[in-house]
């Protein structure tokens, strides 16, 4: 339990320090802060996919097999993170008459942006916490994945608080706080770890749904999108570098 306490600790302690990067984004120019971003989003994709694929499905099939309870536990993490970005898009766009959509409904973005994150944050402790109980080489690939998509996600989320009226000491410090959910997310999945001998069997092929959706849904979305030739090779590169990554983890298991 020791071991497992450090380094869950330790990385979603890293994880939620990168909200923090936020800030560096008003440094960039528009054009450079796209173009950096989308790199990033590609980099995502690859760790989360190899993530998926390479470490935390084969540890779940390992002891039993690839049975129909994996595939309902990977499905099920689709389905809740659908659910979950569906209903943060759902309170973006509705609720509120069509004169009031645009006049004082910024700030309620950046306030329902925030429950998100807080949710997401959460799992993703719990994800990290479940990932060190299997081995500290899965732990650190899950935890590598994680800090790769929460980068272009942080600066994005930064974007959007500042956007709804946050001042920028007021954004940087609600995302910040936001963030810090992942560490009671990796307590409670360390309680759950020693308590329920069923937890790690679920969380894992639940996570890698999460995983796949995640890339497959949000990020690669974002990479087809229109670009030239040249930034579509790049954006291939990057995931393919973040596949790489997960690839040279192996070794260490």
């Amino acid at each position: 339990m020791a071991y497992e306490l450090f380094y869950t600790i330790t990385s979603v302690i890293l994880v939620s320090l990168v909200s923090l990067l936020g800030v560096f984004s008003l440094l960039l120019r528009k054009k450079t802060e796209r173009t950096f971003l989308l790199i990033l989003v590609g980099l995502s994709a690859g760790t989360l996919f190899g993530d998926a694929f390479l470490h935390l499905l084969p540890e779940a099939v390992e002891e039993n097999g690839f049975t129909p309870a994996v595939s309902l536990f990977v499905l099920l993490g689709i389905i809740v993170f659908f659910v979950l970005e569906r209903f943060v898009h759902w309170n973006h766009c509705h609720g509120l008459p069509a004169s009031e959509k645009h006049v004082g409904h910024s700030h309620h973005i950046g306030v329902l942006n925030l429950a998100g994150d807080v949710l997401h944050n959460f799992l993703d402790g719990l994800i990290i916490a479940a990932s060190y109980f299997v081995s500290i080489p899965v732990g650190i690939a899950t935890t590598v994945a994680v800090i790769f998509h929460e980068i272009p996600q942080e600066i994005a989320d930064f974007g959007i608080l500042l956007y709804s009226g946050f001042s920028r000491a007021k954004a940087l410090f609600y995302n910040f706080l936001s963030a810090t959910t992942a560490i009671i997310g990796a307590i409670v999945g360390l309680i759950l770890g020693v308590n329920s001998s069923s937890f790690v069997p679920f969380i894992l092929p639940f996570s890698a749904g999460a995983f796949i959706y995640i890339a497959g849904s949000n990020l690669i979305p974002e990479l087809q999108k229109e670009g030239s030739l040249r930034e579509s090779f790049w954006h291939l590169s990057a995931m393919i570098v973040g596949i790489l990554v997960m690839v040279g983890l192996l070794f260490l298991e």
